[in-house]
């Protein structure tokens, strides 16, 4: 599958995952989920789907949460998004902002 192609189904995937997440689970209140990214492999055989959560203290609750969810997410992909093969759904947490908090302060140390 081309690049291009890989590129929208990413974008699919991301917003129908943002759609079934916030419309259709019930997570605890004051919990801010983003889906941050997703990372269809070129042979669709997996979509790598890392989330964000604020407050960073439920993480573990919103990952286990989706863990238990997953065949029903992924049973609602299937039926949204309708293509031959279609990836099975694994969730990560995204740990990027985090990093480059990190960074940031050892940057600001060095030039101190």
């Amino acid at each position: 599958m081309s690049s291009h192609r890989i590129s929208k189904l990413n974008s699919l995937i991301k917003q129908q995952i943002a759609h079934i997440i916030s419309e259709e689970l019930n997570l605890k209140n004051n919990l801010i989920i983003t889906i941050t990214k997703v990372d269809t492999s070129k042979d669709l055989s997996y979509a790598d789907v890392f989330v964000s959560v604020f407050p960073e203290e439920r993480t573990n609750y919103l990952l286990k949460t989706l863990d238990n969810e997953i065949y029903n997410i992924q049973k609602k992909l299937n039926q949204t998004l309708v293509i031959k093969k279609f990836p099975r759904i694994r969730f990560y947490l995204d740990t990027t902002e985090k990093n480059a908090d990190k960074i940031e302060k050892i940057l600001k140390k060095i030039n101190l």
